[in-house]
């Protein structure tokens, strides 16, 4: 067996691995509204996330697999990969064991941003793009929750004078489910996969082709399914029950702020200057229940302790992911060396 196919085959279990962790952690950003708001059961909850995510996954997944990294530094090389890959599963994980809702997203830019600092050093990080990055970490939750509040305010004024529209909202509350897990699979596949497409560029020369894609966003769905059922609970319990007590007016209300807000960044800035912004749609989650818990009884809507938890755990994230693939790329690189570099 050469390098190229050990190579594709570390990136397929890496891949499969990330999936499950981003599973285990990102089921509580369609699930925890539905579930804070009695609508549907944990476990009736997560295996809509699965089924639905499967179909976004499989579907469109492929239109967004992109290479990890791509922008922040100039290459990563396949010892590089592995690194940054294994950094943001070790810490997603703990996450997950703990029940602290975090973004896998974050995870890798901060693996990515040790790595090029260990090889390519300050001169080599493209510091606009990751200023861009990070500004749009503080935009989104709070635009979430400004938006969150007002959608709040009056769906309660249409749902007092329609008595009838609170059996409505816990229907559609459940298709926003249905539709937001669809999203996720669609869009967030890419974080568990981009390790694959990585070594795969690296090792044959070119991006994988349409039907291996396809494969690997069904493999990709299956560790999701895993890590959401297996993981999922702990990070929901934090979400849908430690922040606020949600109804289903107020669970509508993030749900659909929540999706409106990812989307939001995604598709003006594409419109406008080519290219979406990646944004967190886990905290585009928590601003938007931030903003729902004002609308709702004010200042003490929500519990600051939790939600200050969950804010050191996004700066943790990136701090924390650094230094491990930091770290780590500059005590193996004098052992293994770069294993395998992208072709120019």
């Amino acid at each position: 067996m050469g390098i190229t196919e050990i190579a594709l085959i570390i990136g397929f279990i890496l891949s499969f691995l990330m999936a499950i962790a981003m599973g285990g952690n990102d089921a509580s950003t369609p699930c925890s509204d539905v579930v804070g708001a009695g609508v549907l059961t944990i476990k009736q909850a997560v295996i809509l996330f699965a089924i639905f995510t499967a179909i976004g996954a499989m579907s469109q997944g492929f239109m967004v697999m992109k290479t990890v990294g791509t922008g922040i530094v100039p290459y990563i090389d396949l010892l590089g990969a592995i690194i940054i890959v294994v950094s943001a599963f070790i810490w997603v994980m703990f996450c997950n064991v703990y029940g602290l809702e975090i973004s896998v997203t974050h995870s890798i830019v901060g693996g990515v941003f040790g790595y090029g600092m260990a090889v390519h050093g300050v001169g080599g990080i493209q510091w606009s793009l990751l200023q861009t990055i990070v500004v749009s970490w503080f935009a989104s939750p709070l635009l979430a929750m400004v938006f969150a509040f007002l959608l709040y305010r009056l769906l309660v004024v249409f749902v007092t004078k329609y008595e009838g529209l609170n059996k409505i909202m816990s229907f559609v509350l459940k298709l926003a489910l249905c539709y937001s897990a669809y999203a996720f699979g669609a869009n967030d596949i890419g974080n568990a996969t981009a390790v694959f497409v990585t070594v795969t560029k690296m090792a044959l020369g070119h991006a994988p082709e349409y039907n291996v894609m396809i494969l690997l966003a069904i493999f990709g769905s299956v560790g999701i399914a895993i890590g959401g059922i297996w993981l999922g609970p702990n990070v929901i319990n934090t979400v849908a029950f430690k922040i606020l007590k949600l109804n289903v007016v107020g669970g509508f209300a993030a749900e659909f702020t929540n999706a409106a807000v990812v989307n939001l960044f995604t598709s003006v800035p594409y419109m406008l200057i080519g290219y979406g912004i990646p944004v967190s749609t886990s905290l585009a989650n928590i601003g938007a229940l931030v903003g729902v818990g004002f609308a709702s009884y004010g200042s003490s809507g929500f519990n600051r302790r939790t939600v200050a938890i969950l804010a050191m755990g996004w700066i943790a994230t990136v701090l924390v992911t650094a230094v491990l693939s930091y770290v780590g790329y500059l005590v193996l690189f004098p052992f293994i060396g770069p294993i395998l570099k992208p072709t120019p």
